[in-house]
């Protein structure tokens, strides 16, 4: 493994690790590489202080400190960087003279936040994501993914779309959720019969008051699976979008908001096709993610025939989180720290699917039909968000969006006729794009 990198740097792996945990850079320095401490949005004393920890524990080894310093602060003259000595002053130093600037260093202090003070924040309120966790598996052997992508979609206010063959537990998966938060859950059975009034409710006349009343229907639940959702008919599912966007319903003159948090988990199967009905590309894009679901591994799968056969049966999940701890930590995750790189990165991906040629990936234009929408990047900048959160991050960073970007953006990309024919997927195009797409 030794490279160029290596002899200049004096390292034995070329391995850089940017963390704002000042533990793992002393780890990465003394195992060969180089830790990185991430320090944007430190305050000068909060900067010397991890400075001088690292220093203390760190020994003869070197690492790196990734901070936000201005081109320009008081004092500094204009020089010829080809021709200028090094200064010696250090890092403590220079990065205290450039906040110490107000004029140039306000837009850098002002747009990150406090990231230790958030992280702390983070740990403590994240706590019930393991109670979930270890509540889902007492019924979901496996499928890790999945449940990270509930959580993800819980978090970040956005439904989510599961495609997969029968028997993948989806809608276990779904239930489990649902009976593990102290919320109400409603599950609706889409069918080629169902009525919109079925899923939204409907106005009766009351004989003897001479009046109409509103029966209100199971769309009033924070939980709402809709099962097999491609198998109800488009007036079905147009009611459903109002619900699902606006997060109210219209019964005749009246329009009623629906319960805080309110979140649609819907299912659908890519067989039998016969007889379903294809969901609207407007009501597909209002999914935040389709995650789609693959079989076990064969020590799953044993693990999954043992737990049913056994004597004792499936265990039931028990509630363990509340609502409000869900719309607590909804509003912390809009405080996580997501950086003007992450930001461009996640405009890039999003923009690479309806420009491809501008990428270097021209052979795609013809392949790909349309592209993600402004709701894709949103969603993507969102999602990472709560992907960081159950990671117990204040911070987002490229992996985060690499993670989550294919559920976020296979279901908003449109394949043209020749693409179809040649049997290319929308996952392979996004992964095509990933890896194209510099990352920051």
């Amino acid at each position: 493994m030794k490279t160029d990198i290596c002899k200049k740097l004096g390292i034995e792996y070329p391995i850089f690790a940017f963390t704002h945990c000042r533990d793992v850079v002393v780890a990465v320095s003394k195992a060969g590489g180089i830790g990185v401490l991430g320090a944007v949005g430190y305050s000068p004393d909060q900067l010397k202080e991890e400075l001088d920890w690292i220093d203390a524990h760190i020994g003869d080894y070197s690492y790196g400190v990734d901070t936000v310093i201005p081109q320009k602060y008081e004092g500094m003259e204009e020089k010829d960087p080809t021709t200028a000595p090094i200064e010696s002053a250090t890092i403590e130093q220079k990065t205290t003279e450039a906040f110490a600037a107000p004029e140039a260093s306000a837009p850098a202090v002002t747009g990150a936040p406090d990231i230790r003070a958030l992280n702390e924040r983070i740990q403590k309120s994240s706590h019930f994501v393991d109670l979930l966790r270890m509540e889902l598996s007492k019924v979901i052997v496996g499928q890790r993914g999945m449940v990270d992508r509930l959580l993800i979609g819980l978090l970040g206010n956005g439904h989510v779309l599961l495609e997969g063959v029968p028997g993948l537990a989806k809608t276990l998966a779904i239930k489990s959720l649902s009976e593990s938060v102290d919320a109400q859950f409603s599950r609706i059975q889409f069918t080629p019969d169902l009525l919109p009034a079925d899923l939204i409710g409907t106005m009766i006349y009351n004989q003897k008051e001479e009046q109409f009343s509103v029966k209100k229907g199971p769309i009033f639940a924070n939980f709402v699976l809709a099962d097999e959702i491609n198998r109800a008919p488009a007036k079905v599912q147009s009611a459903l979008l109002e619900a699902m966007q606006e997060r109210q319903v219209t019964i005749g003159p009246e329009s009623f908001k629906l319960p805080e948090p309110f979140l649609v988990l819907a299912t659908q199967n890519p067989v039998e096709q016969e007889g379903t009905y294809p969901l609207p590309e407007a009501q597909v894009d209002r999914f935040l993610l389709k995650v789609v679901i693959g079989y076990p591994t064969k020590e799953e799968e044993q693990k999954i025939i043992r737990a049913n056969l056994s004597s004792e049966g499936m265990s039931t999940p028990q509630k363990v989180v509340t609502t409000d701890e869900i719309v607590t930590a909804r509003k912390l995750i809009r405080e996580i720290y997501l950086d003007e790189k992450i930001e461009r990165y996640i405009v890039d991906l999003v923009h690479a699917t309806r420009n491809p040629d501008e990428y270097g990936l021209g052979h795609l234009t013809q392949l790909i039909n349309f592209g993600a929408s402004p709701r894709a990047s949103i969603g993507l900048g969102i999602a990472s968000k709560a992907h960081a959160f159950l990671n117990q991050r204040g911070y987002v960073t490229p992996e985060d969006v690499r993670t989550i970007a294919l559920d976020v953006l296979r279901h908003r990309v449109g394949l043209t006729f020749e693409a179809e024919a040649e049997n290319i997927s929308a996952e392979q195009l996004i992964t095509e794009i990933m890896d194209h797409v510099q990352v920051p």
